[in-house]
């Protein structure tokens, strides 16, 4: 009896290969309970990403509950004030709160509180949440409006003869790849709205490379489009330009030195030759006569002056001689 009680209570060891089994099975199990757990809050959240393309139209469910009581959709989007728009079953009114007139109810809240987004743009992208009280309890859920903007593509030949491929304002950025092998690196401008446009030349190994395709890749749509670029037409025009531009500036500055010079010899030629003026003797008798009138006066003046005093100095009864 002992020797089966023994029996009974010993176990045999585990084996470190069913260690590693049973940690397995664990692993497993744990695993499965945190993707159960994820997506318990996912549901009770109603977190979704929502993408669509600027002009079109969206709409965006509510939890349906069959005795709705309230319902409210709270709008935030990236640029701009928040909206709201409401529903009371009690009263059967409606209300709305900042809301652009693009945004209404898909039919009639009591019958749908789904939303509708007609012409999307831009700034329609945001968080939209629903909230829905009903006698079962109080749901919501959340969109995240993503808004794209497909590019526009562009294609020309650059001034040294190489493709380029610019997709325009497109959201988010393009992915521009070539069907030939390419060393360039695309370029980005943001502009304010949030698009982006993209610029990508083509610079290949070889320079006989003339034709070639641009891929544009964007979540909006893609496209391709093949470019030819002539070399033998495009990559002179740069130097070309710049030799008749250097002519044409000689060429004017010749000819305004030829004019110059010209006129400056007919100047020289036309130019009267200067004399010597002329001198009378009725000039120099013009020139002498004031002064010998005023010596003159002069002489006069002191004559008379000294018969004066002559007259004074003698005696009575005497008078000058005449």
């Amino acid at each position: 009896m002992g020797s089966s009680q023994q029996a009974g209570w010993w176990k045999k060891p585990t084996s470190p290969t069913n260690t590693r089994a049973t940690l397995e099975v664990v692993r497993k199990i744990t695993y499965t309970l945190v993707l159960l757990a994820i997506t318990a809050v996912t549901g009770a959240t109603g977190n979704n990403s929502v993408s669509v393309t600027v002009g079109n139209s969206s709409v965006l469910t509510c939890p349906s509950k069959p005795s709705v009581m309230m319902v409210t959709w709270k709008i935030s989007p990236k640029v701009g004030g928040r909206c709201t728009l409401g529903y009371r079953a009690d009263t059967n009114e409606t209300n709305r709160t900042n809301c652009s007139d693009s945004m209404n109810w898909k039919l009639t809240p009591e019958r749908d509180p789904a939303l509708e987004i007609r012409q999307v743009g831009i700034a329609h992208e945001g968080n939209y949440t629903c909230e829905v009280v009903a006698t079962e309890g109080n749901f919501h859920k959340t969109y995240n409006l993503i808004v794209l903007a497909p590019s526009k593509l562009i294609r020309h030949c650059d001034l040294h003869s190489r493709p380029v491929c610019e997709p325009l304002a497109g959201k988010p950025a393009a992915q521009v790849l070539w069907v030939l092998e390419n060393n360039s690196t695309p370029k980005e401008e943001v502009h304010d709205n949030g698009t982006v446009t993209v610029l990508s030349k083509f610079t290949a190994h070889s320079s006989n490379v003339t034709n070639t395709t641009c891929i544009v890749s964007h979540p909006a749509g893609n496209q391709s489009k093949s470019i030819a670029c002539h070399p033998s037409k495009n990559s002179f025009i740069l130097p070309v330009s710049i030799i008749t531009g250097v002519l044409s500036i000689i060429t004017v500055m010749a000819v305004i030195y030829y004019f110059k010079l010209h006129r400056d010899r007919l100047c020289h030629k036309t130019k009267a030759p200067e004399t010597a003026p002329t001198h009378s003797p009725q000039d120099d008798t013009m020139e002498v006569e004031p002064y010998t009138t005023y010596v003159q006066k002069e002489n006069v003046i002191y004559n008379s002056v000294s018969d004066l005093t002559t007259e004074q100095n003698l005696p009575q009864g005497l008078s000058p001689a005449t």
